[in-house]
This record gives structure tokens, C-alpha cells and sequence, in this order.
């Protein structure tokens, strides 16, 4: 089994940063990892992934060029840089990963195994 435990979330003023960790445990390899959020009322939405070996990343339109993905492979660490945060960036953050190779889009569905989550409050 693979466990996700995410941290670093925070409250935080707008164009304010943050910086989440996920820990990845268990001794299976992981194909990719990814960050997800959803914000009350709202579906989940994807934010960015990364490829475990290339380091490949995708982003969502919303968070490109203010959001950063980046991983430590040896310490099996995924980690979400936020930058020139916005109040519509306030949601629950989750870490998301994947074991066998396939799809690593945006979507839940490519991802079996999800953190608790981490709240992230963005105030105007």
C-alpha cells in the first residue's frame, strides 16, 4: 500500500506563498504523483502532476506560472510551490499518486491512492 501525508497548509494574505510536502510511504514505486484541490461547493479540480521518473510536469491553466510541482525522489517527497496566491486558490490541497504506468492527466481517476488533504486559506 501507498500513504499519501500531506503539510504546509496555512492561511495566508493574497499574493502571499505557501509551500505543501506530501510524504509517500511504502515500498512500491510510484509512476507519477499529482496535487488536487477542491474548494467547498465545488468538484475536485486538478492542479499540477509530475512524472516520478522524467520529472515531466502539467499544470492547470489557473495555477501555470504561479505554481511549481517538484519531487525528491529519494525522499519520496512531492512538494507544491504557490506563489502570488489568490483568495479563489482557498480550498482543501490534496496529494495523489499513482503506481503502474498510464494516464497521468489532471484527472482523479488516473490517481489510486490520495492524501487526507491540507486546508488553504487565501484572504483578500
Amino acid at each position: 500500500q501507498v500513504q499519501l501525508v500531506e503539510s504546509g497548509g496555512g492561511s495566508v494574505q493574497a499574493v502571499g506563498s505557501l509551500r505543501l510536502s506530501c510524504t509517500a510511504s511504502g515500498s512500491y514505486s510510484l509512476y507519477c504523483m499529482g496535487w488536487f484541490r477542491q474548494a467547498p461547493g465545488k468538484q475536485r479540480e486538478g492542479v499540477a502532476r509530475i512524472y516520478s521518473g522524467s520529472g515531466n510536469t502539467l499544470y492547470a491553466d489557473s495555477v501555470k506560472g504561479r505554481f511549481t510541482v517538484s519531487q525528491d525522489n529519494s525522499k519520496k517527497m512531492l512538494y507544491l510551490e504557490m506563489n502570488t496566491l489568490k483568495p479563489e486558490d482557498t480550498a482543501t490541497y490534496y496529494c495523489a499518486a499513482r503506481r503502474g504506468a498510464g494516464w497521468c492527466r489532471l484527472l482523479g481517476s488516473d490517481f489510486g491512492y490520495w492524501g487526507q488533504g491540507t486546508q488553504v486559506t487565501v484572504s483578500s
